[in-house]
């Protein structure tokens, strides 16, 4: 039987950092069926019962009118959730913009949220020809890139960024997607420095990630009206 609530699996009440401009509160969905070795919320990859209400979820948004601007949809994949659209509903009544934290995995599912949002962070990984290489799944790489397509079409406001480790992600490799995503129209563009925090792979996590050489990041820069890189902390 389906669920009739979203299966929670945390909430950051109050972040000056996960929607730009705005003060939010982020809920994080559990769920999503990629492995990248970097994710810092593996422990959300899985689906299961232990979810947060969803009532008490809302009774605690009802109390942060008026110190919040919005709300963010994180996770875990989000649009892995078909109660996505009624949550994001549920929150609109009560008056908050709408974010979204997605990694482009349901070009289908994102379709029919993308109208009710308000802006969208899209976690954008490699070239089409390497997603599986960082996501471990085959054919990610087209359902990423055809739902960024469908964000930079929508009009919607919107970031593009990406998650950068030397071993999973080359210099070359990051410029040949920077100028992809150039092309399609994106117009934000971040490059995200890797943090071991939460990271499940102990490989990974203790490797060296490297930093793009600055030439790098000054070709990526040009490409973008806004271009910023973030550190690892």
């Amino acid at each position: 039987m389906m669920p009739r609530t979203l299966r929670v699996g945390g909430i950051t009440p109050f972040t000056a950092t996960d929607y730009p401009g705005q003060l939010a509160a982020v809920v994080f969905v559990q769920g999503c069926p990629w492995r990248c070795g970097y994710c810092h919320n593996p422990h959300l990859q899985q689906r299961h019962s232990g979810a947060l209400d969803w009532d008490s979820v809302i009774a605690f948004l009802r109390r942060r009118v008026g110190l919040i601007d919005a709300v963010v949809f994180s996770g875990g994949e989000p649009t892995i959730d078909p109660c996505l659209e009624l949550a994001i509903a549920d929150v609109r009544a009560l008056g908050f913009k709408v974010g979204l934290h997605t990694a482009g995995i349901y070009p289908a599912r994102l379709s029919q949220v993308l109208p009710t949002l308000d802006w969208v962070g899209f976690d954008i990984k490699a070239p089409a020809t390497h997603y599986e290489s960082v996501t471990g799944v085959a054919g990610s790489g087209a359902a990423a890139f055809a739902c960024a397509a469908l964000v930079i079409d929508s009009g919607i406001a919107h970031e593009c960024r990406t998650t950068v480790h030397s071993a999973l992600l080359t210099d070359a490799q990051l410029l040949e997607l920077a100028t992809t995503l150039s092309g399609m129209g994106v117009r934000h563009y971040a490059v995200q420095l890797f943090r071991p925090t939460g990271c499940a792979d102990a490989a990974l996590a203790l490797a060296c990630s490297g930093v793009p050489a600055a030439a790098t990041l000054d070709a990526i820069g040009a490409l973008f009206p806004t271009f910023t890189v973030r550190g690892p902390d």
